[in-house]
């Protein structure tokens, strides 16, 4: 299955090509390695304010995402320490996922985690995994007492409201790779429709069914590792 018409990373014309095509698979976090969102689990338990009507603000196009996350994370006034607890405590990450890491180390492919969530709980969460040395782009975060302060750098490191998922994408492209996008959210889709193959489930699914972009639905990550393996 393609994805709107662009070429299929399963084609025989990449795999028996000259030059052996590049892969790389870009993957979300929140709600995609794991069950739930975590920044949202963390809002709930910390936050000083009413951050879902933040939210519903973001869902509603009013705000941007980068904006989203600096307001509501600056009514969170806990510490590094406290929060890392409570995400240790409420994570579960999706069946499926180490399989998929081998998988893609077995193969070749690049493996990449772009997340419009919060780098410190990304890197306790992989570090608790065994899994150091993946690659992966989110919020940087700060812990002043008055408030969490984040914000998103984009591949040029300059600060980005929106659009973070998109210019990796742009900047994998360029740097000759074929992208494969796995993802949950409608935050995912703008980015997942340039790629040469989608995984969904969720939010992005349906987004992919409204607009009738191809793409392969999942629930766990043990589905994409039988479809990398053909690859």
């Amino acid at each position: 299955m393609g994805c709107g018409g662009r070429l299929f990373l399963g084609d025989k014309i990449l795999m028996n090509s000259k030059q052996p095509a590049k892969i790389l698979i870009q993957c979300d976090f929140d709600g995609t390695i794991t069950e739930e969102d975590v920044s949202f689990q963390l809002l709930d338990a910390f936050a000083q304010g009413d951050w879902r009507q933040l939210h519903r603000d973001y869902e509603a196009d009013r705000i941007s995402v980068g904006r989203f996350n600096r307001e509501a994370f600056a009514m969170v006034k806990a510490d590094r320490k406290s929060l890392l607890a409570e995400a240790r405590r409420t994570v579960k990450i999706r069946a499926g996922f180490q399989q998929m890491v081998s998988c893609c180390r077995s193969k070749g492919f690049r493996l990449v985690i772009i997340s419009n969530g919060l780098d410190f709980y990304i890197k306790a969460i992989l570090q608790d995994l065994g899994l150091v040395d993946i690659e992966f782009f989110a919020a940087t975060t700060q812990f002043p007492p008055e408030g969490l302060r984040v914000q998103y750098l984009g591949p040029d490191g300059r600060h980005h409201d929106e659009g973070i998922k998109v210019a990796n994408v742009n900047l994998f492209f360029g740097q000759g790779y074929r992208v494969a996008y796995v993802g949950n959210g409608t935050s995912d889709f703008p980015a997942a429709k340039l790629c040469n193959y989608i995984f969904a489930t969720d939010a992005l699914l349906a987004c992919c069914r409204q607009a009738k972009v191809d793409c392969s639905p999942f629930t766990d990550f043990n589905q994409i590792v039988k479809v990398l393996e053909s690859w």
